[in-house]
């Protein structure tokens, strides 16, 4: 069969060779469909012509479109991202498209992003990626973010057929350092509980460094997850603050769902809590807000995580220990268990990791203090020393 073709001659002599492919009729609108494709030989047209066509057949076609990222970027906020992840997590992405890959990439069409371009965008945040004006660059972690954004944006054009492949996977992002863990001994954490014990918020001092939860799923407990009589609570939801006001929602793995054992002393603290918070509920009368919550503000609603934290933050300083973070109790939780020689897989459920493979990995610090005391035990053992 013969390859015809159509020749256009541009005014500096320029030849290019296009062919045009029908498509039938699309079946919504009865528009007929054609795909032209050009090169400037004819040999190099046959083949994309062949390719083209392979692409149609096959389904992997990916019309040419003049869409930027920073349309994309928009339109998968919209479409996609607000119904497909946690409110904190979207408002995150939000923040990183709007100050900082929308400013440097949103005007390059989303067909034409390459890898090469990409990684020199990671490389200028790393050294002069600041969006508030001052000297400097982002760090390796929030670079990694970045790249953790646009990646998953693409790996959905993909799925939308609006590029042939995923650029980012061609890119090497930076790799973060590994944060400190910061933790007390079990001295500063018993004066600290001591400070703590007329704090309004009290109690949930205490259940934060005897089970390790983290801050918004502390305040998200309810006391229909207790079972004081049998010792144990379900983690089934966490709190987070989105634009000022509280936000109720599951735990993002099935590891995170979980249940934990509770000490004798923690269930003790709850019960006297649990009676102090009726008769306050009781005073209240129709003004208490019954949100079965284990931890309130005074007229039984929520607690911000902020204010939280203020309140954490002057127990630190008042009771004199190592300025920790929040989710430094959690850490003390878990090292306090593995030096108490608790099985690492026992510590990895009560923290609610993926996999056993986290917390050796976030506490190895510890482990070297346990294959000393590993030495000893196997020597007691054999031979009674």
């Amino acid at each position: 069969m013969t390859f015809t073709y159509e020749t256009r001659t541009a005014k500096d002599g320029t030849v290019t060779y296009s062919k045009t492919i029908n498509r039938g009729n699309d079946p919504l609108t009865g528009k007929r469909r054609q795909t032209r494709v050009s090169a400037p030989s004819v040999r190099e047209l046959k083949r994309l012509y062949s390719a083209t066509v392979t692409q149609l057949d096959g389904g992997d076609y990916i019309e040419p479109s003049t869409v930027t990222i920073g349309e994309y970027l928009t339109r998968w906020l919209d479409t996609y991202a607000k119904h497909n992840v946690r409110a904190t997590t979207y408002r995150s992405y939000e923040q990183l498209i709007r100050l900082h890959i929308t400013p440097a990439l949103g005007n390059v069409r989303l067909q034409k992003l390459t890898p090469v371009q990409l990684q020199a965008f990671y490389s200028d945040k790393l050294t002069t990626g600041r969006a508030d004006g001052k000297p400097g660059g982002l760090s390796p972690r929030t670079v990694l973010h970045l790249h953790a954004v646009i990646r998953e944006a693409l790996h959905q054009a993909m799925r939308w057929q609006l590029v042939a492949r995923n650029v980012a996977d061609a890119v090497e992002p930076p790799r973060a350092k590994r944060a400190n863990v910061q933790s007390w001994d079990a001295d500063a954490a018993l004066c600290f509980l001591d400070v703590a014990r007329d704090d309004l918020y009290s109690p949930i001092w205490l259940l934060a460094l005897t089970t390790g939860m983290r801050r918004g799923e502390l305040l998200g407990l309810r006391w229909g997850d207790l079972d004081l009589t049998r010792g144990e609570l379900h983690v089934r939801q966490s709190l987070v603050e989105v634009d000022g006001r509280a936000v109720f929602q599951e735990p993002k793995t099935a590891s995170g769902r979980r249940k934990v054992a509770l000490s004798d002393a923690t269930v003790t603290a709850l019960r006297s809590h649990r009676a102090k918070q009726n008769e306050r509920r009781l005073s209240l009368g129709s003004v208490w807000r019954d949100l079965d919550l284990v931890f309130t503000v005074a007229d039984g609603g929520p607690i911000l995580p902020a204010n939280l934290l203020r309140s954490y933050r002057r127990i630190v300083e008042r009771a004199g220990v190592p300025a920790i973070t929040f989710h430094g109790l959690r850490h003390t939780h878990a090292t306090l268990l593995l030096k108490e020689g608790t099985h690492a897989k026992i510590v990895s459920e009560r923290l609610g990791h993926a996999n056993i493979g986290i917390t050796l990995d976030t506490y190895s610090h510890v482990l070297p203090d346990m294959q000393t005391e590993a030495a000893k035990s196997i020597d007691r053992a054999l031979f009674g020393t």
